[in-house]
């Protein structure tokens, strides 16, 4: 008898379909791979550079050091945040920033001056030259490279030249403290110290505390500013050359401000004459840090400007009323809304008017970046649009209808509808100037 053939395995009749791959997770996924593998970079350079600087001042020279950079910390990130009122940053990428500043900044620009110290003297060269000619190029391009990444990587976030000023000026804050930490534990306390005893080392921390903190402790974010208010530029702007180019002016301004500061201490070792110190703080410092303090307030205020130009056009249609674009112009008249908003709603209202006011001004600036052709995918910019305006909607639902003083009134773009006491709905024309927060109850689109 012949061999019967093998039968072949049956098969399914209809192949079931593969899982669709979703991008949305394969993205976050990515985002989160990419967000912990830059957590564990940080945290792999502050250790490091925590080992490094105890190993060379001394575990009593880092923590008397470590407690005294600390100490002007809060007053610097204050004054970041009271410029940055209108629209503030997420605090994460804040952090990245001081983070970036302190640990990877300074443990690169510390390993490279080192190592160009190291070359000078085998060249017959001054040291001090490292200090005008490598310290400047690699601190301020350290300092400078965490917030070009957030630019990069989250582009969306950067309003303008404001935001440019706060991310780089908290990255030169970590780094100021962390450079601070070896100048006070380690060339203040620690050098006196083994020579002559805690007495004389507590003494020339304080010296060092003086000059260094109280006198020039805005040094830092004073140059690392300059490269902020380039980046700040780039992000605002569709022409191609000047997103690169600003950026890089920036950075070259940075680099020839901390230059020239770095060269004055050389200048008196050279000439013997104390008073160079005196006039470069003066005659460059000083001017250079109250002129961008000042333009940073005037920047301030033309956030609250920009409402008063870009938001009339949702005035027009409907989704905000006049006094609401009245009460965003300035940071009186905001804080003045805020206490309506918790007379008629308490603390709820307090933060629905809030993010009211933030949400408003983000629309603000993402209609202004619409209008100058910032962004690539319209749709994009377009839907983040609706999901402010309805943020804000949403947000209004808290406080609105909540005044009794306020009598029942819609807006529908051109004029109110308002409720008189005899029960009739009759049309008033927007004040002249209006300033109190008539609410809308009705959108007509």
């Amino acid at each position: 008898m012949s061999e019967m053939p093998p039968q072949p395995q049956s098969l399914p009749a209809v192949m079931p379909p593969a899982a669709p791959r979703d991008p949305a997770r394969r993205k976050r996924f990515w985002r989160l791979a990419g967000l912990t593998a830059m957590i564990v970079f940080i945290a792999a350079c502050a250790i490091a550079l925590t080992v490094f600087l105890g190993f060379n001042i001394g575990v009593d020279g880092l923590l008397l050091g470590t407690a005294a950079a600390l100490l002007p910390v809060p007053v610097l990130i204050g004054a970041f945040m009271w410029l940055d009122r209108y629209e503030p940053e997420p605090v994460g990428y804040l952090a990245f920033c001081f983070a970036w500043g302190a640990f990877v900044a300074t443990g690169t620009a510390l390993l490279v001056n080192s190592w160009s110290a190291y070359l000078f003297e085998g060249w017959g060269l001054s040291e001090s030259l490292v200090a005008v000619l490598v310290a400047p190029f690699i601190e301020e391009t350290m300092k400078t490279l965490g917030p070009v990444l957030l630019l990069w990587r989250r582009r969306r976030e950067w309003s303008g030249i404001t935001d440019g000023i706060v991310y780089c000026g908290l990255s030169a804050i970590g780094f100021a403290m962390v450079e601070n930490i070896l100048y006070l534990g380690g060339h203040g306390y620690a050098a006196s110290n083994e020579q002559y005893g805690p007495a004389s080392g507590a003494q020339q921390l304080l010296l060092i505390f003086i000059v260094r903190i109280l006198f020039t402790g805005f040094a830092h974010p004073l140059f690392t500013a300059m490269a902020g208010i380039g980046l700040g530029v780039a992000a605002r702007t569709a022409a191609r050359p000047v997103r690169w180019l600003a950026p890089i002016a920036g950075l070259l301004v940075a680099m020839m401000i901390h230059g020239t500061w770095n060269l004055l201490p050389s200048l008196v070792a050279a000439t013997g004459e104390t008073v160079v110190l005196l006039y470069g703080y003066l005659g460059v410092m000083i001017p250079a840090f109250f002129g961008t303090v000042g333009f940073a307030i005037w920047l301030r205020g033309w956030e609250g400007r920009l409402t008063e130009r870009t938001l009339p056009a949702y005035v027009r249609a409907g989704w905000l009323s006049p006094p609401e674009v009245a009460t965003l112009s300035s940071l009186g008249r905001r804080h003045a809304a805020r206490r309506w908003a918790k007379r008629v709603s308490g603390d709820a209202g307090l933060r629905a008017m809030r993010n009211f006011q933030f949400a408003a001004t983000k629309l603000a600036l993402l209609r202004d970046g619409m209008d100058r052709g910032l962004f690539k995918h319209v749709a994009v910019a377009e839907s983040d649009e609706r999901e402010l305006l309805d943020k804000i909607t949403a947000e209004r639902a808290v406080f609105v209808g909540r005044d009794p003083q306020t009598p029942p009134a819609r807006w529908d773009g051109e004029r109110y509808y308002i409720t008189f006491p005899d029960g009739v709905s009759r049309p008033v024309d927007a004040p002249a100037s209006p300033v109190v927060p008539i609410p809308i109850t009705t959108y007509y689109r």
